[in-house]
């Protein structure tokens, strides 16, 4: 019988940054009732947390950017999660090109934190609101 590999959810983090302390209590928390005995069956159930402070790579950024704008060319479905605008990702970014233009100037000053991503359900939330984030890390996975 082969081990289940675990889901990789990822938390783009700043520890200064409230919101994104937030958004990492949200998700310890969520991790630790996955891995309890009571967990509620029938949902993704354990997840791998990866925790970074770094940026993402441009290829990270544009699924991110596909994943949180609803855009059909990305992974993620138009039923899913919560829309925002490029802009909330990479700031003052109209559209992808210019936030993968700008990102590339700036990594660090442009990319906004905290991002969670469910890589493989093609999913993030930005921000720590907190209902969105257990709502995409508690779900069943669909693959």
């Amino acid at each position: 019988r082969k081990a289940k590999t675990l889901d990789p959810i990822t938390l783009f983090h700043t520890p200064s940054n409230p919101a994104s302390k937030n958004a990492y209590k949200i998700l310890q928390r969520a991790s630790t009732q996955a891995q309890s005995p009571d967990a509620p069956a029938g949902g993704r159930g354990e997840f791998q947390l990866e925790v970074t402070t770094a940026p993402p790579t441009t290829d990270q950024l544009r699924n991110i950017l596909d994943y949180v704008t609803g855009n059909p060319a990305g992974a993620g479905a138009p039923d899913k999660g919560s829309r925002c605008a490029v802009g909330e990702v990479v700031r003052g970014a109209k559209d992808a090109e210019e936030a993968i233009r700008r990102f590339k100037g700036d990594p660090e000053g442009t990319f906004v934190r905290p991002i969670t991503v469910d890589w493989t359900n093609g999913q993030a939330v930005v921000g720590d609101n907190e209902s969105e984030i257990l709502k995409m890390v508690q779900q069943i996975n669909e693959n």
